[in-house]
């Protein structure tokens, strides 16, 4: 079996992870490095390289750590592995853990890249024994490189198409033992036959505070800051039970430190740089409240069309329903109905606003998907 670090041969639409130097995405093309080395490590060093240092979403820690460990016990690549779940909750990471574990190289490629079967049929032919193949946001595939997909994961062989009409012939391609990881957002755009090809199949929840407090103690210690506790569960309460959003504050708040000569920071420091960067005590950002208040204040608290509380933002409205709206009706702020979006009671809270009598009926209607 080849080792981790052994060099793997790009092709196009893909991304190595064990270069040095510039990032390259195929042979003749080289893309310079979009951050510094030193930040680039930074942020590698901030995964968790094992399951043992992986916090939170304990159900498919345990899972996952046994279908790894009967895997090496038989001797065999892993199961496929489908990792469904919102962005920024440790998907990819969970893919690096996986080659890691097993003591296999990683190859990383991405739906939107696999347009033709024929990308896909490259990619799989260069795969070495025992590979990890981790394909992210796998259910914006193609459709043939879907159906290419079936074949490859159950049998391990592909057929290549040699010509054209009647005398096209089809070719079958053996293919070595690979383990697919799969990443996707939208778990149920995934056509039944893939997702029933996978091994094992997780769904990635959102963190509470007190694990993300872990998290933030963990890279803390990485990047020699001292906190408070209270500045941990100042930073871990804005974060929006997202690692990656309680990665990005604390480095944000860590700056904010460093320019005003703070050594420890404390939950007032915390909560001072993260005001500067408009992220207020319930993680709402710019957006989310620019949301709220055109919601409350422009149109007396809905209901309104999602096309119009776009305009009245300035965003475009797939900006807003994707971005803005999931936390905000995550959080209870904001209600969708088939008459349009509506500012339930805990917004005008938020927004220290009194809600008025007409606005109650309307919070009050039955939250439902848009029609």
């Amino acid at each position: 079996m080849a080792g981790v670090n052994d060099p793997i041969p790009l092709l196009p639409g893909q991304l190595s992870i064990a270069g040095e130097g510039t990032v390259s995405r195929g042979p003749g093309e080289l893309v310079a490095p979009v951050v510094e080395p030193e930040e680039r490590e930074l942020e590698a060093a901030l995964r968790p390289k094992n399951l043992d240092d992986f916090v939170g979403q304990e159900r498919v820690r345990k899972q996952l750590s046994l279908v790894l460990a009967a895997s090496k016990i038989r001797g065999r690549s892993a199961d496929h592995v489908l990792m469904s779940g919102p962005p920024g909750l440790g998907k990819t990471t969970l893919a690096m853990i996986v080659a890691a574990e097993m003591n296999a190289p990683l190859r990383i490629s991405s739906g939107p890249a696999i347009q033709h079967a024929g990308d896909l049929a490259a990619i799989l032919s260069s795969l070495t024994e025992g590979e990890v193949l981790f394909l992210d946001e796998i259910h914006r595939m193609s459709r043939p490189a879907e159906e290419m997909l079936y074949m490859a994961m159950e049998d391990f062989r592909v057929d290549i198409i040699v010509g054209k009409g009647a005398g096209a012939t089809a070719i079958p391609l053996e293919l070595p033992s690979f383990t697919l990881v799969g990443a996707t957002t939208r778990a149920g755009l995934l056509p039944g036959p893939l997702r029933d090809r996978f091994g094992f199949t997780g769904h990635l929840e959102f963190y509470s505070v007190a694990e993300l407090e872990l998290v933030l103690r963990r890279s803390a210690g990485m990047l020699d800051l001292k906190l408070t506790s209270a500045g941990f569960s100042e930073i871990a309460g804005r974060s929006r039970g997202t690692p990656r959003i309680a990665n990005r504050l604390l480095r944000r708040v860590r700056d904010w430190a460093l320019v005003h000569g703070i050594e420890t920071i404390d939950a007032r420091s915390a909560s001072a740089a993260l005001d500067m960067y408009e992220v207020d005590a319930r993680g709402l950002d710019r957006l989310d409240r620019s949301v709220l208040e055109a919601l409350v204040n422009k149109f007396n608290g809905g209901p309104v069309g999602l096309s119009t509380l776009a305009i009245a933002v300035g965003e475009e409205s797939e900006t807003v329903e994707t971005v803005a709206e999931p936390f905000l009706v995550r959080e209870g702020l904001l209600g969708r109905t088939p008459r349009g979006r509506i500012a339930l009671p805990a917004a005008w809270e938020h927004l220290g606003l009194r809600m008025p009598g007409n606005a109650v009926a309307a919070a009050m209607l039955p939250i439902d998907e848009d029609i």
